[in-house]
């Protein structure tokens, strides 16, 4: 018997076979189940070696694919690690780990290498689980099934809802999960958001091979397994919402001290870096590059409940812009390493903005025809490449190996190929 039969106290899922909505956006016909309580309770929250040792032990013996979820502390805390750490795996029940207690989970890391692992939107939770010594070695995402099976809504809470018939309760989702102790209200939250998870992956498995997509998305979460962490950003201040605004050269000297002054203040007191500062008074000082701290104190977002002495180390980071020779200043824009933006292709190369405007209808129509969206199909940026420097020989297999290249799977190549072909061929003749 599933978890989620038992949870519903022997009531029969509201399914409909895992499939999409029908064309008129109905689903099944019955009132979704409120999900209230996990099936064996809440679990205690581990918080010491050797209960993590137990539950080791517990996880290792069970059987089947293990959920794992995480909680961050986003817009609160610096960075983006866990604070709370949801499990749950046949026979061995429900688990929900403190890893500011136990930080280093590589042991249960190791002790489920064997398992796959269940995960909603898998690529926002493996930064932080990598960091505590937990990395997949196979998974299933049941956000991107979604996607690829063609769900118009592919949130947790819709997705459960849709094709299981249960309504979560999400009313926690972008609380402080640094928060020690966690309230219970929350804890039943997490220890929800792992209790049908596996039976989600069950259902969306079962309409993944109804629609022949099975093979794709095993290819997909492989590409996300074995993916290396990405690299950090470079310039990331230049991320600072509001900097389109920001033109000259000075300006943009004054963002980037401002924004690395910002940081190091947020990281050295674990805040959110919007805590200290907001983006927007970052961009109203670099525009007006106050002449000291009586101008500084009249922008907006450095009003009176400042203190003379933070605004004093926000006009040292202003003046410190001032003072860099021009050889200092920042460029403003970011080096290219790709095509240019499509909207100048009209502009430096008409043949291959014609080019990118027959493969981006061509890559539309046939994502329209497998239902799902087009970024899953192909990346955007994988077809503007391939149509800003065509192959010189345009065939199935000049163009399949520059997919192939960057980073296209099979199942993709095989796919997309013949429509870039035809797009490039009809341009180029």
């Amino acid at each position: 018997m599933t978890d989620a039969h038992e949870t519903a106290a022997d009531s029969s899922l509201r399914t409909t076979g895992g499939a999409p909505p029908d064309d008129d956006g109905s689903s099944a016909t019955e009132a979704p189940i409120p999900l209230l309580e996990p099936r064996e309770g809440i679990p205690p929250v581990i918080a010491d070696e050797s209960a993590l040792a137990r539950m080791i032990a517990a996880f290792e013996a069970g059987s089947g694919p293990v959920a794992v979820d995480a909680e961050r502390a986003s817009g609160y805390r610096y960075g983006q690690r866990a604070y709370l750490v949801q499990l749950r795996r046949q026979g061995a029940g429900s688990a929900l780990i403190d890893p500011v207690a136990c930080p280093d989970l590589s042991a249960l890391g190791e002790a489920l290498s064997g398992a796959e692992w269940v995960l909603h939107a898998a690529t926002q939770d493996l930064p932080c689980l990598r960091e505590i010594g937990m990395v997949p070695t196979r998974l299933f995402d049941t956000e991107l099934a979604g996607r690829l099976a063609g769900f118009p809504r592919v949130g947790l809470g819709a997705m459960v809802e849709g094709v299981l018939g249960f309504v979560l309760e999400k009313g926690h989702s972008a609380v402080d999960w640094s928060t020690r102790p966690l309230p219970e209200p929350w804890l039943r939250y997490a220890a929800l958001d792992v209790e049908l998870l596996v039976d989600l992956r069950d259902a969306l498995e079962k309409e993944l091979d109804r629609q022949g997509k099975l093979e794709w998305a095993r290819q997909e979460f492989d590409a996300i397994a074995s993916a290396p962490p990405p690299e950090p950003r470079k310039d990331p201040w230049r991320r600072t919402s509001g900097m389109h605004k920001v033109r000259r050269r000075r300006q943009l000297a004054v963002v980037r001290e401002l924004w690395q002054t910002r940081d190091r203040i947020a990281q050295r007191r674990d805040v959110s870096p919007g805590k200290v500062l907001g983006d927007a008074a970052i961009v109203e000082a670099a525009l007006a590059i106050p002449a000291n701290v009586h101008a500084l104190a009249a922008l907006n977002g450095f009003g009176h409940r400042m203190s003379k002495r933070q605004l004093e180390q926000w006009q040292a980071a202003v003046d410190r812009a001032k003072g860099l020779s021009e050889a200092q200043l920042p460029q403003p824009g970011q080096p290219v390493t790709g095509p240019p933006p499509p909207r100048a292709w009209a502009d430096k190369d008409p043949v291959a903005a014609a080019r990118l405007s027959a493969a981006r209808a061509g890559v539309s129509a046939l994502a329209e025809q497998l239902t799902m969206p087009q970024e899953n199909l192909i990346a955007p940026d994988t077809v503007r490449r391939v149509c800003w420097e065509p192959p010189a020989v345009v065939d199935a297999e000049s163009v399949g190996a520059a997919l192939a290249g960057y980073g296209a799977r099979p199942w993709q190549v095989e796919l997309v190929t013949p429509v870039l072909v035809e797009a490039l061929s009809a341009k180029e003749a």
